[in-house]
């Protein structure tokens, strides 16, 4: 299930990539959401949020890897592990941000809630990307420089300075 991140392809810009990011990272989020409420309807909805949680990331792993970032390959074990450090991360402080608006309002209006919710998922979401494309997903974007080997003519005999001992007599005619 590893990855060959040194293919061929070429990693997508950084605009192109968020695009993509927002497309495939907030397409696998509505349909979560959905599937959160279904599942609900037959299980606890703490379970139902962890499942659905779990199974959108894993989902979400593969397509920034084959899609969003470039690789074209599936995410290896370690991106995937990453990748569920990030969205824990993300989750973290999008329940951070709720806790503090109920700890300064009593009672904040639905449209509050989801302003302060969906400002938190924007910021987390940014903060996400950059961690999958310069940490989960980076490719050795610098090739090692190549070593260029600048070789000077070495000195002919004329041009050479004499610092040593005067010549022989023969040395000295080796030109006549």
């Amino acid at each position: 299930m590893e990855s060959s991140q040194s293919q061929g392809r070429a990693a997508p810009g950084a605009f192109s990539a968020f695009a993509r990011f927002v497309l495939c990272g907030g397409g696998v989020g509505i349909a979560s959401s959905f599937a959160v409420a279904g599942l609900a309807a037959w299980v606890p909805w703490i379970v139902a949020n962890a499942l659905i949680t779990a199974a959108s990331t894993l989902l979400a792993t593969e397509l920034h890897a084959r899609f969003t970032f470039g690789a074209g390959a599936r995410a290896t074990w370690r991106q995937h592990v990453q990748s569920a450090g990030s969205a824990a991360a993300a989750y973290v402080l999008t329940c951070a941000a709720m806790f503090v608006l109920h700890r300064l309002s009593a009672a904040p209006g639905a449209m509050l809630e989801q302003t302060v919710y969906l400002s938190a998922s924007a910021l987390a979401g940014a903060a996400r990307f950059a961690v999958l494309r310069l940490v989960v997903f980076a490719r050795n974007r610098t090739q090692p420089a190549t070593a260029t080997v600048t070789t000077t003519p070495a000195p002919t005999p004329a041009a050479a300075p004499q610092t040593s001992a005067p010549a022989e007599p023969a040395a000295l005619c080796y030109a006549a």
